[in-house]
This record gives structure tokens, sequence and C-alpha cells, in this order.
């Protein structure tokens, strides 16, 4: 059994209209950019028809993937959760003991992650560590590089 993938109704809806893109607009655009790819002849000598072909590829293994999170999304009810405490879809400051630097993330789906932009999954080690916590909780991550501390200093309210 494939495992289930917590989403926001917000994140779902995404997945569904990124789907529904693909499959209308996407594929018939490919379908034009391969039949002009065709048109310019032989096809042992036809980078464009290979370009087409390989874009057409990746745009079909997406279909595949965005198919497979939908099927395995399960909603999460963000008003089920404790305002007070770190949730998934939570912004929350942390203050790095080691480091003694402070850090904004805001906990996502694994659909939205963008670590440069402090957007980690609630999945994710760090993630998984600050749920559940409060503010002025000092929370413990087992990284790579070693244990890590951080202390929750402020818990941003969910929308």
């Amino acid at each position: 059994m494939a495992e289930e993938l917590r989403l926001t109704a917000a994140d779902l809806e995404a997945l569904k209209e990124e789907l529904d893109h693909l499959k209308t607009v996407g594929r018939k655009e490919m379908s034009e950019k391969i039949k002009t790819a065709l048109s310019f002849g032989d096809l042992s000598e036809n980078a464009e028809y290979d370009e087409a072909k390989s874009e057409q590829g990746k745009m079909e293994s997406r279909i595949n993937e965005l198919e497979s999170m939908i099927q395995r999304a399960v909603i999460i009810d963000e008003s089920t959760f404790a305002k007070d405490t770190v949730n998934p879809n939570s912004k929350v400051k942390v203050k790095d003991l080691g480091l003694k630097q402070e850090f904004t993330y805001q906990l996502v789906s694994t659909t939205n992650v963008d670590p440069l932009n402090g957007m980690i999954s609630d999945d994710s080690p760090v993630g998984k560590a600050l749920m559940g916590h409060k503010e002025g909780d000092t929370v413990e991550v087992e990284a790579p590089s070693g244990k890590i501390e951080f202390k929750i200093v402020k818990i941003y309210k969910n929308k």
C-alpha cells in the first residue's frame, strides 16, 4: 500500500489544477510540437523531434506522479489543531542554540517544499521535531551533522 500524503485542501486543489492543465492544454501543445517536428523530415537527424519526445516523456511522468499524489492524498483539517502549538502549515521562528541564530520556517506538505525560502516539510526531521510543541519549548533534532537544539521563539497563527 502506498504511503498517504497529508495535504491541505488548497494543496490538493493546486495538484488537481496542474493535472487538469497538463492533461488538456499540455498534451495538446505537446502533440502540436511533435507534429511540427515531424514535418522537418528524417527522424534520424531530427533534434526537434527528439527534444519534443523527451519533453513529452517528462510531462507524462509528471502526470503519473500527480495522479499518484492525488490518489494518496489525505486532507488535513487545520481547524482541529491547537493554535498555540506547531502544526502542519505553521510558521515558526526558532533559535538554533548551537549557532545562536534565529530561523523562520513554514511547515508545508512535501509538495511545497522550498528550503531556500524557509519552507520545510512537516515530515522532515526538523518538521517532525517541532510538531506539537509550544513557544518556549526546546526540541532536539537528529541531523546528519549531529544533534541540533532549537528553542521555539514564536509560532505565527495559521490563517
